[in-house]
């Protein structure tokens, strides 16, 4: 009676883990990634760690498949490699903190868009100054390189904004405006 009810049992967990699998397989392409990068990630969530035979015996990829998304969940900072005393194969584990995953990635494609942004408004005032400034250049033309200049300005804003709230997250500021916990409704 306790074999069949562990069978049942045992199908149900395994159903259970399923289901968050396809899940996180699922939302993955947010970070980048593609569904099987992401099945793989949400696979080995549910394990301490696998290393890349565990991984195609599991998921059924071929080596070279398995260790491109390896790579990438690494890139990333949701999989890091670990020491496995006696072993050559290398060994990998998940990273189980969604925050940590959340805050590691995010901030760094904000950091990106800020930095990037920043510097090509930058060029762009240099180039616009240039216009604004050449008494040779029809009014028109001056009054279109203002309003593009104020236009830049304002978008400013919002990548200062960006840069401060990628510096909140970093810090974990930011969790005394948004708390990490909250009762949960079931």
């Amino acid at each position: 009676m306790a074999d069949s009810n562990d069978k049942m049992a045992r199908n149900k967990l395994e159903n259970a883990k399923g289901h968050v699998i396809e899940a996180i397989a699922e939302t993955m392409d947010v970070y980048g990634v593609t569904p099987a990068a992401g099945k793989l990630y949400a696979t080995m969530y549910f394990k301490d760690q696998m290393n890349l035979d565990q991984m195609r015996e599991e998921l059924d990829m071929s080596k070279p498949s398995m260790s491109t998304s390896v790579r990438k969940l690494q890139e990333i900072e949701m999989v890091k490699k670990k020491f496995q005393r006696g072993s050559r194969k290398h060994s990998y584990a998940a990273e189980k903190n969604f925050f940590h995953s959340f805050m590691s990635y995010f901030c760094k494609m904000w950091d990106r868009e800020a930095k990037m942004n920043m510097e090509a408004i930058k060029q762009a005032e240099f180039e616009l100054d240039q216009i604004i400034e050449d008494e040779k250049v029809s009014a028109e033309l001056v009054d279109e390189a203002r309003a593009v200049y104020e236009q830049l300005n304002l978008s400013k804003t919002y990548y200062c904004w960006l840069e401060r709230l990628v510096a909140s997250i970093r810090s974990e500021e930011i969790f005394e405006f948004l708390p990490k916990s909250q009762k949960i409704k079931r």
